[in-house]
């Protein structure tokens, strides 16, 4: 009776609703789906249902940071929109410009001025933007965020891409309204400059100038590439590896028909009497075409690991005031082997500016609370560095002081390892070593010991989000 009364209670996936269904299918990925639509004729009807399963879909996995609904002037199918959307995901957070600018610069009465390294892509209501941060000079712990770079997709699931290389607006939104202008008639009414952003790997990003007026993605793009379809496991999604190995028609490990033909014309010009005329029209050519070229390309690294977490602290991107009083952008980071080590965030093309730490450690074990009457010395005895206009209104932070150290840390300076030739040999070497003030709140102070300051640093984001915005161009 037991067992009859058991069956008979026990109830299948076929028995729950479609909203039910739908539900738990949301949390599937492509390969699973495709694998599931093939248990019967009604689920492979359900799981082809593009206003209900790749709805959810997407919902269920990017609804709270963007409007689903509203991607591709709300005419695009989800299942497209999914593959899009989880593209674009990997964009989302910071990076950091590599190499150099090129022609990407822009003159003012001050001279030349170099934009700014750090970009952080964040979601929007239909479209995806990449603002440039940099510390704000105005004495406080502002950031000012300049938005560059939009991305949406059309209704036919190509990329728009459009980038404002003077970064002409003041917030978010107005770059989003002359974007889509562009979107919807021609980039050259509303000064923008049409892109692709292609993908090398992960965590590294190409931006270039669209010449051709083709997407990578689309047909035509594809065509004059020459991309290669390689099969993928999520071919069912329409997700394909493009790799570039030169125009159709090529066989793999052949070389691109383009190179063939440059090797070719360099040796026809010796004994064809066209060959000459040939390469001069192909030279010009390509000499019109980079005339035209309004922006250069640009590379992109992926910063991983930049916010903290319970096993590394001090792991992540701060801000903090320097010595000088200005605001800087520091980049905490752990190596394989357990050490520390924090550097600026400043442009790649200042001397030092990417490979000299300001601190570090191969020992990060902390000396936790209560500390010696020595320690409690070397803390009490310095200031904190605070912003100039802080400093007028009150003579102490009331954030500093209430903050209570947890433990500390011992680490070092960065000249004898970087630059030799400073290091002295009458100095003291106990000069090169510091202290990390690890706080309740979460955040760190450091400094040196020939020092009597400690800055203080700040979280640069949370959750997601940028903290003390200030949305400015200029």
């Amino acid at each position: 009776m037991t067992s009859s009364s058991s069956a008979s209670s026990s109830s299948s996936f076929t028995d729950f609703p479609e909203d039910v269904q739908l539900c738990i299918l949301s949390f599937l990925e492509p390969p699973e789906i495709t694998s599931f639509s093939c248990t019967s004729k009604r689920f492979s009807s359900l799981c082809q249902s593009d206003n209900k399963l790749w709805f959810s879909m997407c919902e269920r996995r990017w609804g709270s940071n963007t409007h689903i609904k509203k991607w591709g002037n709300e005419q695009i199918h989800f299942k497209l929109l999914y593959r899009t959307l989880n593209r674009f995901e990997k964009l989302i957070g910071f990076w950091r410009r590599s190499g150099q600018q090129g022609n990407n610069t822009s003159t003012t009465g001050n001279g030349l001025i170099v934009p700014p390294p750090l970009v952080f892509f964040e979601w929007g209501e239909s479209f995806i933007t990449g603002s440039r941060v940099s510390p704000c000079k105005s004495g406080t712990y502002k950031v000012i965020k300049t938005p560059f770079l939009w991305l949406g997709i059309s209704k036919r699931g190509e990329p728009l891409n459009f980038l404002d290389p003077e970064c002409r607006f003041e917030s978010p939104d107005d770059f989003v309204k002359i974007a889509e202008m562009g979107a919807s008639s021609s980039t050259s009414d509303a000064d923008l400059i049409s892109v692709n952003v292609s993908f090398m790997g992960s965590n590294h990003v190409i931006v270039e100038e669209n010449l051709f007026g083709y997407s990578y993605s689309s047909p035509e793009g594809k065509k004059l590439l020459g991309f290669r379809r390689s099969p993928s496991p999520n071919d069912d999604l329409g997700v394909v590896i493009e790799d570039v190995i030169g125009l159709e028609g090529t066989t793999p490990g052949s070389l691109p028909e383009h190179q063939t033909s440059e090797i070719y014309q360099y040796f026809a010009n010796r004994t064809s009497p066209g060959g000459d005329r040939a390469s001069r029209r192909q030279r010009r050519k390509d000499k019109e075409r980079n005339g035209r070229r309004k922006w250069d390309s640009q590379h992109f690294v992926k910063i991983v690991n930049c916010a903290p977490t319970s096993g590394r602290p001090l792991q992540g991107l701060w801000k903090g005031i320097c010595d000088d009083m200005s605001l800087e952008f520091y980049l905490v980071a752990y190596d394989d082997i357990g050490g520390v080590t924090c550097r600026k965030v400043g442009d790649s093309v200042e001397p030092f500016s990417g490979y000299s730490p300001v601190f570090w450690t191969s020992n990060t074990t902390f000396i936790e609370s209560p500390l010696s009457c020595e320690e409690e010395y070397l803390y009490d005895s310095r200031i904190h560095l605070q912003p100039p206009i802080v400093n007028h209104i009150c003579d102490h932070s009331p954030f500093i002081e209430n903050e209570e150290v947890l433990r500390i840390l011992n680490i070092n300076s960065s000249y004898d390892l970087v630059i030799p030739d400073l290091a002295v040999s009458s100095v003291n070497p106990r000069q090169a070593e510091g202290r990390i003030w690890q706080y309740a709140s979460g955040t760190f102070g450091f400094g040196f010991l020939r020092n009597n300051y400690i800055i203080d640093m700040k979280h640069i984001f949370l959750d997601g989000h940028l903290l003390d915005t200030a949305e400015c161009c200029n």
